[in-house]
């Protein structure tokens, strides 16, 4: 899973980024402090996957990974090259979600572009951006299908009259990821990579003592996207970077302090799942490698298979499976296989979260 995190200068997208990545990216307090595009790396933290490697004692671990992509903070007219200009929305193109940071606190000390702390108009000036930017990639696609049309071939009216349905959508100012689309649509959306068809995460960066402004702040946020396939996650940027600096045991502990269950990594990583519809399975191979793999939901035995390895997909012959729950139940394979728990699947399979799977296949 890879995450554009994108927002207006100054409401703590480098602070936050630092937190969740250790990245150590600039995060001063003047606008466009983040020039190119910062990316950090993180494991996935899974306590099903320690399990395994607890238990089957493999030569190496292999957990999933989330790449997080910081960009310059955008402005209003960043789509016309405002600010440090429309090169930063490219470099947003390839990532499977946004993680759109919104400024949900107030400090004297960190300017806000527009002089006052309004998270909904905030959300505004981005969509638009993104919107005139999608607007700009479909225009100039619609340029080279009009005279293409000349050469009477259906699929390019075909084509033109999904550019100007997206077109018509993105003037009304409707997000692409809104609407419902047809086949072709859905191959332009996806062949030219278009902003505001990708999920979002709205992470609303509140302060540490939250209080009732700001969680009329929240609820705002809330309503204004009530319309979205999107979510929200409540992090403080500060809380984050404070817990960072901590060993394990005092971050526990300073947790438990701020009423917190878990690290904002966690929040924002689970709600990124449920955004992508994503899930995990695990598979051990024969001692070396205990490895967490993600598929989207509904992915069937062989699609997972393809996770590991492409041979595995193409040469898919059937796959051994027995949920995590029903593993450690157990306590081995031995006793799982004993109790009939471990299954055989085939081709038709949908793979299931949790399900640790052993895959055969011809080479």
């Amino acid at each position: 899973m890879e995450i554009g995190i994108i927002g207006l200068p100054n409401v703590g997208k480098s602070t936050l980024f630092n937190a969740l990545t250790r990245a150590g990216a600039g995060a001063e307090n003047y606008p466009f402090c983040t020039i190119d595009p910062n990316i950090g790396v993180v494991e996935v933290p899974d306590e099903r996957l320690e399990f395994l490697v607890e238990m089957f004692n493999p030569d190496r671990k292999t957990p999933v990974t989330i790449k997080f992509v910081d960009i310059a903070g955008l402005v209003k007219g960043a789509s016309q090259g405002e600010g440090l200009g429309n090169q930063f929305l490219g470099q947003i193109r390839n990532v499977d979600a946004l993680g759109h940071v919104v400024r949900c606190f107030k400090d004297s000390e960190v300017s806000h572009v527009d002089g006052t702390v309004d998270p909904v108009r905030d959300i505004d000036v981005i969509n638009t951006e993104l919107i005139l930017a999608d607007l700009e990639t479909l225009t100039n696609r619609r340029e080279k299908t009009s005279r293409m049309l000349k050469s009477g071939e259906k699929k390019y009216k075909e084509e033109m009259e999904s550019l100007e349905m997206l077109i018509k959508a993105l003037e009304e100012g409707q997000n692409i990821r809104q609407l419902t689309l047809n086949s072709t649509a859905e191959k332009l959306v996806q062949e030219l990579q278009l902003l505001t068809a990708k999920p979002v995460l709205y992470i609303a960066n509140i302060d540490e003592d939250i209080g009732k402004e700001g969680e009329a702040l929240l609820n705002k946020i809330k309503e204004h996207i009530a319309t979205e396939e999107a979510r929200v996650v409540e992090i403080s940027a500060g809380i984050e970077a404070d817990l960072v600096e901590l060993e394990t045991e005092e971050a526990g502990l300073f947790l438990e302090e701020m009423g917190l269950k878990e690290p904002g990594l966690n929040r924002v990583i689970k709600a990124g799942y449920e955004l992508l519809d994503l899930i995990t399975f695990f598979t051990v191979a024969g001692g070396k490698e205990a490895r967490a793999s993600t598929i989207y939901r509904g992915a069937t035995a062989p699609e997972a298979a393809g996770k590991i390895h492409s041979d595995m997909e193409r040469g898919f012959i059937k796959a051994e499976v027995i949920s995590f729950d029903d593993l450690k139940k157990t306590g081995s394979l031995g006793k799982a296989r004993e109790e009939g728990l471990l299954r055989i699947e085939g081709k038709d399979y949908i793979v299931q979260d949790g399900d640790v799977c052993y895959f055969k296949f011809t080479s």
